[in-house]
């Protein structure tokens, strides 16, 4: 039996509470529904302030992920780092876990620190399967503006390596409708980024864009 000294957050956590958050960091699914069963509280928080459904998001485990979500468990629940089970899908790329949250009816508007929503991070680290899924069966803004000033686009192209999968990002971003020209904080355009760091290919769908949007 492990300790459970290590999760509290007080008099909200029993023993099934401890077990529960275990569990679903461990991605035991079977453990999940026996703490649940048990009266643990799917709201229940660790020492960092992150529920069980966080804690099974952030290891991408989808089957203990489900009990969670039929117990009520919500999708927005934010962490002393603002992170929330939703949110850290667009971080971990999953799309598995993304479907698996969406009949918890996840805040689309969810911000995290650097206040954007769960599809920028996807587009800065390449996750393409999950930007398309995301694009294709959420309603998240594809022009929502972080607090650096940017949007999903721009991310793509500022902090992406200008490969083939940040290329077919900023391909479904256009296709999904951003604003090909919307400039970041410093009024410097997607494309004027892609022409800075060298990214040709990008810079040539994003010129076609322009072209078409103008």
């Amino acid at each position: 039996m492990t300790s459970h000294s290590h999760g509290g957050s007080g008099s909200h956590q029993g023993g099934a509470g401890a077990r529960l958050l275990e569990a679903a960091a461990r991605g035991d699914e079977a453990g999940v529904r026996e703490a649940l069963d048990a009266g643990a509280d799917p709201a229940v928080r660790d020492a960092a302030g992150r529920t069980p459904l966080l804690l099974a998001a952030l290891g991408d485990h989808v089957a203990a992920a489900g009990p969670l979500v039929a117990a009520g468990a919500d999708p927005d629940a934010q962490d002393e780092q603002l992170n929330s089970p939703w949110l850290v899908t667009g971080v971990t790329g999953s799309v598995a876990m993304m479907r698996a949250l969406l009949p918890a009816h996840p805040d689309l508007t969810l911000r995290n620190r650097f206040g954007g929503i769960a599809l920028i991070p996807a587009c800065e680290r390449g996750h393409v399967a999950y930007v398309r899924a995301a694009l294709r069966e959420t309603d998240m803004d594809v022009d929502h503006v972080n607090r650096l000033g940017w949007t999903a686009l721009l991310e793509a192209v500022i902090l992406g390596d200008g490969g083939a999968a940040h290329e077919e990002i900023v391909r479904l971003l256009l296709a999904a409708g951003a604003t090909p020209d919307l400039p970041d904080g410093d009024g410097v355009t997607a494309r004027q980024h892609a022409r800075r760091l060298g990214f040709d290919r990008i810079e040539g769908l994003l010129r076609a864009a322009e072209a078409t949007a103008g």
